[in-house]
Formats: structure tokens, C-alpha cells, sequence
């Protein structure tokens, strides 16, 4: 198929993306991310992994869509975690590629990130696409740390009961109020006004996964957003970790420890065969930390943020895992 004659950005029309467009926008970001990784068959990046239906149904407001001629083109996720917000995927068809579209996308995000107040933004890209890093420069954002994607084998032997290990769907709805103000409590130790309660209502409500919870007495210590299985952001036969965070203090390690082992235990219990997660080298000691216990880097991006490069939470001591793909 012919590329399109290049068009003046006034052709290209920005939107809200609609439920009616999801199909297409899933279509749009295994084809894009495939063809710029060279995969002989584009569309089978990720495979039976989705971005575009769980994240589109967390917040539709937050879902911007390009088209061009009444066609389908591109689209960018906007997340807001409070004090903190990132975008991706952001995708645009390849007969498309190199025509601005991506710009024009970013200028109703960035409005966005506006109403919501966020004090720090950021976003992974590709370290190796200076195409990619020059775009998001002229956005305010900087690249910074690299972000190590790990990943470790679930052995058929869970390794024992993890104390004070409790599930958020397993918890009485009567319940869900007080542990989630816990969750929220948790992050904003970390990062003040840190919330990640979108993800955990997702995960909820759209049954991808569950939220591990690491109690010590009444006290919420640690907690892991998981996603796994087919149309969730993991996909068939892993758990991917999309957000933990842990309690600072002198029990960190040892809570963190016992979140991934009771992540592992989830993911065993949900027949995954790997336990995915992303982690901001620049979180040396949780980062050395899932090295020693078994996991390596299966890819690694790099990390664009706004503000000072200690204006927000990739930083030593934080016992978080993310990725912001």
C-alpha cells in the first residue's frame, strides 16, 4: 500500500477516542511498536496482551484518537496517579509516520496533565530512537534513567506461605474504602499525593489481575498492582507487576521481598509461567534487590521526565516498581 500524499496538520483532526474505535487503536499499536521493532509480523506484538480496551475503560476522558478522512490514524493514553501523570502507548498507524500527527496528539495531553494538577510527568521511549527523544524534548520532558523491564521463571513450588499476604478481590467490598486509603497512604510516602487507585479500580473492575496487599498487624506495608492473562496488560501465561510500591523505612527490604514472593504465588495460582515487572535503575536497592532474588532484564527503555531530576520519585531508597509503557 502507497503511503499517503503528505497533508498540512489542518487535515489531521484530534479527538476524543471512542469506544467504537478500539478495535482499530489495539490494531494501530501492534502494528506501530511491531514494525519499528522489525517484526515479520507486526501485529503479533504482544500478543493476546492489550493496552488499548483496559486503559480506554479506566478513564475514557483520558484517551485522545488522530484521524485523517474519517479513517482511524493513531492515539495516545493519558494516566493520572495524582501527583504524578504519564502517556502511552502513543501510536500512529506507520503510512502515517513523519506527518506531525504525534504533536498534535500531545497538545491536548499536555492541556490535560494541566487540569489535573499534576506536579511531575513522564514518559518511556525507546533509548535508542533519537527521533523519538528529540519529539518529547520539545514537551518539556528530558531523558533520564534507564528502565530495566525483569523478568524471572515462576517455579511449580510455591515457596511457602508469605506472612500478612492478603488479595484485594478477596476482600469484603465493605473492606475496599480503608485498603484503598492504605494504598494510597503507601505511594504518597514515597512521592506526596502519589495515587494509583485508577489502576486498582481496573484491575477490580475489569478483572485483569489482583492486588497483592503485604500487611504487618493493621498496618498496610506493601502492595503490588497485578495484571494477568489474556486482555490484560500481561497477556497469557505471565504476571506482570504494573505498579508496587513499598513503605519507606528500616522494613522496606524485607517487605519487599515478601510482596514479589507473594506476586510470584498470584502468578502461580493464575498459571503464569513469569513474573514481568519494570524498575527505574535509578531505584538502586530495589532494583539490586530483584536482581539477587532471580530476575533479569528482558528490554530496557529509558525514562523522559519533567522538572529537576530529583523532583520525583526515580530515586534511591524508593522501593517502587513501574515502567510507564
Amino acid at each position: 500500500m502507497a503511503a499517503p500524499q503528505a497533508s498540512p496538520a489542518s487535515e489531521f483532526k484530534i479527538r476524543p477516542l471512542l469506544e467504537a474505535d478500539l478495535r482499530e487503536a489495539e490494531r494501530i499499536v501492534r502494528v506501530a511498536f511491531g514494525t519499528f521493532l522489525g517484526l515479520p509480523e507486526p501485529e503479533s506484538f504482544m500478543g493476546d496482551a492489550s493496552f488499548a480496551y483496559s486503559r480506554w475503560q479506566a478513564d475514557p476522558s483520558a484517551a485522545f484518537a488522530a484521524e485523517h478522512e474519517g479513517k482511524l490514524i493513531g492515539s495516545n493514553f493519558v494516566t493520572n496517579w495524582g501527583s504524578f501523570g504519564f502517556f502511552g502507548p502513543l501510536t500512529i498507524d506507520p503510512a502515517y509516520w513523519n506527518r506531525g500527527v504525534a504533536q498534535l496528539l500531545l497538545a491536548p495531553t499536555m492541556e490535560l496533565f494541566r487540569r489535573w494538577g499534576c506536579r511531575h510527568l513522564g514518559l518511556y521511549t525507546f533509548a535508542h530512537s533519537p527521533k523519538h527523544i528529540g519529539l518529547y524534548q520539545k514537551f518539556g520532558f528530558w531523558p533520564r534513567d534507564l528502565v530495566a523491564t525483569v523478568a524471572k521463571g515462576i517455579g511449580e513450588e510455591p515457596p511457602g506461605a508469605v506472612p500478612g499476604a492478603l488479595r484485594f478481590c478477596a476482600a469484603a467490598p465493605s473492606d475496599h474504602d480503608a485498603i484503598l486509603a492504605g494504598c494510597r497512604e503507601v505511594a504518597s510516602a514515597n512521592f506526596e499525593g502519589l495515587d494509583v487507585t485508577r489502576e486498582i479500580r481496573a484491575v477490580a473492575d475489569q478483572d485483569l489481575g489482583d492486588v497483592i496487599l503485604i500487611w504487618d498487624d493493621s498496618q498496610l506495608e506493601a502492595f503490588g498492582v497485578c495484571h494477568t492473562g489474556a486482555g490484560s496488560e500481561a497477556g497469557s501465561g505471565v504476571c506482570y507487576v504494573k505498579f508496587a510500591a513499598v513503605r519507606p523505612g528500616i522494613r522496606a527490604a524485607q517487605a519487599f521481598t515478601r510482596l514479589m514472593h507473594a506476586c510470584e504465588s498470584f502468578g502461580r495460582d493464575r498459571s503464569a509461567k513469569k513474573l514481568l515487572t519494570g524498575v527505574n535503575v535509578a531505584r538502586r536497592e530495589a532494583f539490586n534487590h530483584l536482581r539477587a532474588m532471580g530476575y533479569r532484564n528482558e528490554f530496557q527503555g529509558v525514562a523522559m521526565e519533567t522538572g529537576s531530576a530529583s523532583s520525583g520519585y526515580n530515586r534511591a531508597g524508593a522501593y517502587i516498581l513501574d515502567d510507564w509503557r
